[in-house]
C-alpha cells in the first residue's frame, strides 16, 4: 500500500493487516500473566507450555509478542519451527539450521546428541533454556512431537533442555488427547487458552490500532461499534472487514470511516449505490 495514501490519512502504516509492528498488537491481562510466567518461570524450568483457541482468536498475535518479548532478553536463544508439517528428518534439518548446528539427518543418533549437547551447553552458560516456538503445531506429525518430547528432556525426564511452546486450534488439543501423544501432553505446564472476545475487547483493539498507526479518529465510534458486533468475538473477521472499509475508503477518497460506508459495503441486500459522500479535497 502506499506510504502517499496513508499518509493522507495521517497513519504510518495500515493498521488492520496482519503485518503490523509489535507495538500495534494489544495485550490483554491473560495474555500479560502469560508472557510473565514463560519469561520468568517457565524459560528457567523449561518444558512444554501451549496456546490453544479457535482461529482468530489471537492465537498468533500471542506468540508474535512473546517471541518480541524473549528476543529483548541477553542471551536468550529463541527458535521459531516455520514448518510444523516436517517429517521427522526435515524436523531435525530445520533445528539444526535454527539452532546453529551442522546435523547429519541421515543418522538421526547423531543428530539427537548434537542438539541435546547444543542445548545443554547453552543452559551451562547463560543459565536459561533456549526457546522453542511452534505455531499452527496442530499439523505436526506425532513421531515428531514424540521426537520433540525425548529430545527436550534428559535424566530420566528430571530435567528439561529445552522450553517449548505449542499453538494451535481444537485439533492440537484432539491430537495431544491420543494415546500416543499423552505423554507430551501431560508435560504441558503452562496453558493460555484464547476464546471468543468480548465486545468491550474488540472495541478496545480497534482503539489501539487507530492509535497506535497515528489515527485514533479514522473510524467513528458508531462504525467501531457495528464492527465489534458483527465480529462474534473474532479479533481476525473484525480486521478483516476493517481493512475491506479502508480499502474502499482510499479508493473513494472518503475522509473517515463510519458506518454509512459500513452499510453500503456490507450491506446483505447487496444495495451499493447510496449517494456519493464528499471527499477529503471536497470537504476543505
Amino acid at each position: 500500500m502506499s506510504t502517499k495514501l496513508l499518509s493522507g490519512y495521517g497513519l504510518k502504516y495500515n493498521p488492520f493487516l496482519p503485518d503490523v509492528p509489535p507495538e500495534a498488537l494489544i495485550t490483554t491481562p491473560k495474555v500479560q500473566h502469560f508472557l510473565w510466567r514463560i519469561e520468568n518461570a517457565h524459560v528457567p524450568q523449561g518444558g512444554f507450555a501451549l496456546v490453544s483457541g479457535e482461529p482468530g482468536s489471537g492465537k498468533s498475535a500471542a506468540m508474535r509478542l512473546l517471541f518480541e518479548r524473549l528476543a529483548q532478553l541477553p542471551e536468550m536463544g529463541v527458535a521459531v519451527l516455520e514448518h510444523p508439517q516436517s517429517g521427522v528428518a526435515d524436523f531435525y534439518r530445520e533445528l539444526g539450521e535454527q539452532f546453529g548446528v551442522a546435523l547429519r539427518p541421515h543418522n538421526r543418533w547423531v543428530s539427537f546428541k548434537m542438539l541435546r549437547e547444543r542445548f545443554a551447553a547453552h543452559i551451562d552458560s547463560t543459565l536459561v533454556r533456549p526457546v522453542l516456538l511452534i505455531d499452527e503445531a496442530q499439523e505436526m506429525h506425532p513421531k515428531v512431537m514424540s521426537e520433540l518430547r525425548i529430545l527436550s528432556s534428559t535424566r530420566f525426564d528430571s530435567r528439561s533442555l529445552l522450553s517449548v511452546v505449542l499453538a494451535g486450534d481444537g485439533r492440537l488439543l484432539n491430537k495431544l488427547r491420543c494415546e500416543e501423544l499423552l505423554p507430551l501432553g501431560s508435560r504441558v505446564r503452562t496453558r493460555l487458552v484464547m476464546e471468543a472476545a468480548s465486545r468491550d475487547e474488540l472495541v478496545s483493539c480497534l482503539h489501539h490500532l487507530m492509535r497506535s498507526a497515528g489515527n485514533p479518529k479514522l473510524m467513528t465510534k458508531p462504525l467501531v461499534d457495528a464492527l465489534a458486533d458483527h465480529a462474534m468475538g473474532n479479533y481476525r473477521a473484525m480486521t478483516t472487514m476493517a481493512a475491506d472499509l479502508f480499502a474502499v475508503a482510499m479508493h473513494r477518497d472518503v475522509a473517515q470511516l463510519d458506518e454509512k460506508l459500513f452499510l453500503e459495503v456490507f450491506d446483505p441486500s447487496g444495495k451499493k449505490d447510496a449517494p456519493a459522500r464528499r471527499s477529503r479535497k471536497g470537504r476543505r
